[in-house]
Order: C-alpha cells, then sequence, then structure tokens
C-alpha cells in the first residue's frame, strides 16, 4: 500500500538549487546560484554559493560563496570536519575544500574537465565521455585515471573498494559495467558483459550494484533469462511479444552476474521505447531505491524483497535527491526538503 512520506520540514530558497550533500550525520549542503535577469550570460560558468541547513529544523547555519560556480559538471561530499565541492570554475574544473563549521575557504586546485561525480571522505570520482579518474580529498591531487582507447564511458557508482563504471564500446555501441579499484583505477573484471542497449542508471552499496537498463536476455545466464521471459509473460499476458524495454538488474560488485545467488532481475515494462516509464534508482545501506515520478519503491538490494513505497510530493520536480540513513533529501530549484522514510 503506498502512503504519502512524512516530510520532516522542507526550506524555501532564494538561489537556485543545482546540488545537494548530505552525510550520516551533521547538516546538509546546499550548493546554487543567482541567476541574472533575463538569465543571459557572458561565461560558460555563473558564481556559485553554499548554505549550510540544520539537519534537524533546515534553518540556514551559514552562506558561503564557492569557487565552484554553474555549469557543466557537479559534486558534492563531506570529510571529518570539511565539506568537498568539484564543478566548473571561470579558471577551468576546481576541487575546493570548505570548513564544515562556516564555509571558510580551505584549499582549492585545477581538475580536468568532467560530467559527473561522486564524492566520498577520501576520494572523489570523476567521469567523462573519455575519461574516469580519482582526486583524493586530502591533497586535492588525481591520483589516478583511466582513458582506454575504444571505451565511452557514461555513469559511475561506488560499491567499496571498487568503483562501478557503466562503459560502452565505441565500435559496437553496446554498453556494460566494469569494475576498477577505487584506490589505484585498476580493472578489476567485467561485472555485466558489453552487450546491453544504454544503461540508463547505475546504483551501487557494499558488495552490490543495480542497473536500469532493457533487453536483459542479451547478458543473463541461461536459466535467468528463461526466467525473464515469464517475468515478461506474466507482466504482459495479452502482449503480442515478450520484449522488455525497462529493466532493473541487480548483481556481486565482485562476481558480476556470474554469481547467480547475488543475482536478481525484474522487467517494469513491456511497453514501447517511447512510452516506457521514466525510472532512476539510488542505493543506501543495502537498500535500493526506484524512483518513477513522485512514487519511491524501496527493494532490499541482496535479494529484491519490496520493503515498501511512497508518494514524495515533488520529486517528480527533483534538482537532485539523495538517501543517506533512513532520510531522504529532495532539492526542487528553490526549495529543499527532508523526508523520513523508515524502511
Amino acid at each position: 500500500m503506498t502512503s504519502t512520506a512524512r516530510r520532516r520540514w522542507s526550506r524555501e530558497l532564494e538561489s537556485e538549487v543545482d546540488g545537494i550533500a548530505f552525510a550520516a550525520e551533521g547538516s546538509v549542503l546546499v550548493h546554487g546560484y543567482d541567476p541574472p535577469a533575463g538569465m543571459m550570460w557572458v561565461d560558460d560558468v555563473i558564481p556559485g554559493k553554499c548554505a549550510s541547513l540544520d539537519r534537524t529544523s533546515g534553518e540556514t547555519q551559514w552562506v558561503s560563496p564557492c569557487e565552484v560556480g554553474y555549469g557543466r559538471g557537479f559534486g558534492a561530499g563531506f570529510g571529518d570536519e570539511e565539506l568537498i565541492v568539484v564543478g566548473p570554475s571561470n579558471q577551468g574544473h576546481r576541487i575546493v575544500r570548505m570548513a564544515r563549521s562556516d564555509g571558510r575557504l580551505i584549499a582549492v586546485e585545477s581538475i580536468p574537465a568532467f560530467d559527473e561525480a561522486e564524492v566520498h571522505p577520501d576520494l572523489c570520482f570523476c567521469l567523462s565521455a573519455g575519461r574516469v579518474f580519482a582526486v583524493s580529498t586530502k591533497t586535492l591531487a588525481v591520483v589516478w585515471r583511466r582513458q582506454v582507447e575504444g571505451e565511452r564511458y557514461h555513469l559511475l557508482a561506488r560499491a567499496g573498494d571498487r568503483l562501478l563504471v557503466a562503459y560502452s564500446n565505441t565500435k559496437t555501441k553496446a554498453y556494460g559495467v566494469l569494475a576498477l579499484g577505487a584506490f589505484d583505477g585498476k580493472p578489476m573484471g567485467t561485472l555485466v558483459p558489453c552487450d546491453l542497449p544504454p544503461i540508463r542508471s547505475l546504483a551501487a552499496d557494499g558488495d552490490h550494484g543495480a542497473i536500469l537498463t532493457s533487453d536483459l536476455g542479451k547478458v543473463l545466464p541461461p536459466d535467468a533469462a528463461g526466467k525473464l521471459l515469464v517475468d515478461l509473460a506474466m507482466r504482459d499476458p495479452e502482449g503480442d511479444s515478450l520484449h522488455d524495454t525497462c529493466s532493473l538488474l541487480a548483481f556481486s560488485a565482485e562476481d558480476g552476474i556470474a554469481n547467480e545467488q547475488g543475482l536478481w532481475f525484474e522487467a517494469l515494462s513491456t511497453a514501447p521505447a517511447d512510452e516506457a516509464p521514466e525510472v532512476s534508482i539510488t542505493a543506501d545501506a543495502g537498500k535500493l531505491y526506484l524512483v518513477t515520478g513522485a512514487l519511491l519503491e524501496v527493494r532490499d538490494l541482496m535479494s529484491g524483497r519490496a520493503l515498501g513505497e511512497w508518494a514524495v510530493p515533488g520529486l517528480d520536480e527533483r534538482v537532485d535527491w539523495l538517501v543517506r540513513d533512513g532520510a531522504g533529501v529532495l532539492a526542487e530549484e528553490r526549495r529543499v526538503s527532508v523526508f523520513e522514510l523508515p524502511a
């Protein structure tokens, strides 16, 4: 039964929001910017600012200018006493370390340009079409990078000491998932064969990962492929074809789909591709969160067991969305809200 998620607090903001960060404890970081009148500006990047909101009440603790502005690529996260922000500036992409208590600038360094980033206390992982690289949050230096001819990189997610990367082959245009060592970038194996249509979303937590894609039968072991056909038939018993256009696949971050005991999947849609639902996933604390519009479904990441579902007001209008230890942080254009997710 679907219920409405309980909103702990909601805060209206004067600036536009383009990113958030949220840890297991401490404040909520909001990164935003003030758009110029008429939404016209000369530079590729407009100046950014950071705000710290009290985790319990949503009250503003401090607001500070940020060397990272609004533009291509963004990521943020927390260290022990510091916050880390990566993204564009008028002098190229940068990584910035700021004091968690008051937003004071501690250090800043230039880094290669990127499109997507995931920030952890020890490392920041960045990805663009042509390369994946890691930056130390202590030294702010690039510690490794991967740039292989014939590969294009699309999504990333950390699973313990491994970094999972959704990539494609430039010749075949097929997609798969590979594992790299989080600390050195060394290849640790292919978790999902590079035989799939585009991978739309990637999530990981602990020893497991999950993707949203289609045509799972191209990579599943024979027994699992047979189960997929049954799943499709049950979802669309009167359909003319058993073709999955949106499906979810969870797998071991160590063995990939070769370990069938750590494998589960579900066909989410058999509708034509242009009618398939827009779904995204994220993972935290052993749970997988599926977002479809304003509906949030929660599964056990290891088994796929359903744990609950909620309607989250504003989720379908999200700019960013994070889940940490039973709390969901939702950023809309000019509003940030925290919801309780008891699953």
